[in-house]
């Protein structure tokens, strides 16, 4: 059985359960990987998420592009607020940062790593996140990657786009996605969601590297860029009070 460590730091009080912060605690998922695949081998042979609180502390040090997730209290980014932010660069480790309610959503170093223009970030879903990181963090998380819009541009054989799915195809891993609606503003933060908040960010590096060969097969990477460039601009439209309506239709 794989296992993962959650190390808790800053926590406050009563902010974690009891359980998440014991030294091992066992995946609800074991990683598993297609002996057929063809991607190499991206993580380590240990799991390792490390919950912190308001901000990445300075000992945090992450390389090159960086997978991103947001966990909030709903889908609407005006109304409802960001609670855990999560990311991973690739080599083993997923870091999660948890705000408070009424939380000041200062985190200088997040922030500073959300806003590299010389990092891409990796998104499933890019523009929900995008519009959460912009509207609580004051940032734009630029440049972006999305697997989604990657996709629905080369598995035009299925209507099935989710993460879970991009998952077991692109790199052959088994995801939970039973903690997608839960309370991620609760005082205590189970076992459980910490481990699917991490699942969020753990493959995205594998899914981007097979995704990009699909897309160059098809002759189709100069559209996905594109897509990812106006990503945040779709993003801000949504905030700004046009989440429904198609601007470039005619009527």
């Amino acid at each position: 059985m794989q296992l993962a460590c959650v190390t808790v730091a800053g926590m406050r009080a009563g902010g974690v359960s009891p359980a998440a912060s014991a030294a091992y605690m066992p995946l609800s998922r074991p990683l598993v990987t297609s002996a057929s695949s063809p991607l190499p081998a991206r993580r380590s042979a240990r799991l390792t998420v490390h919950l912190h609180e308001e901000d990445l502390p300075e000992s945090v040090v992450l390389t090159g592009d960086i997978a991103v997730d947001t966990e909030t209290m709903g889908l609407d980014p005006n109304r409802d607020r960001l609670c855990l932010v999560q990311l991973s660069d690739g080599g083993g480790d997923e870091h999660l940062v948890r705000f408070a309610c009424r939380s000041d959503y200062a985190a200088p170093r997040l922030r500073a790593l959300l806003a590299d223009p010389a990092r891409v970030k990796l998104f499933h879903f890019g523009r929900f996140d995008l519009a959460v990181i912009e509207r609580y963090l004051g940032v734009r998380a630029a440049p972006a990657y999305c697997t989604k819009i990657a996709s629905k541009l080369v598995r035009t054989y299925t209507d099935r786009h989710g993460l879970k799915e991009l998952a077991r195809e692109l790199v052959g891993a088994e995801i939970s996605k039973q903690q997608q609606s839960s309370d991620w503003g609760a005082a205590e933060l189970s076992p459980a969601q910490l481990d699917y908040a991490a699942s969020d960010v753990r493959f995205l590096h594998a899914m981007r590297d097979a995704l990009d060969v699909r897309l160059a097969r098809e002759g189709r990477t100069e559209l996905a860029r594109a897509c990812f460039e106006f990503l945040p601009t779709r993003a801000a439209l949504d905030l700004a009070g046009w989440p429904e309506q198609d601007i470039f239709a005619h009527a």
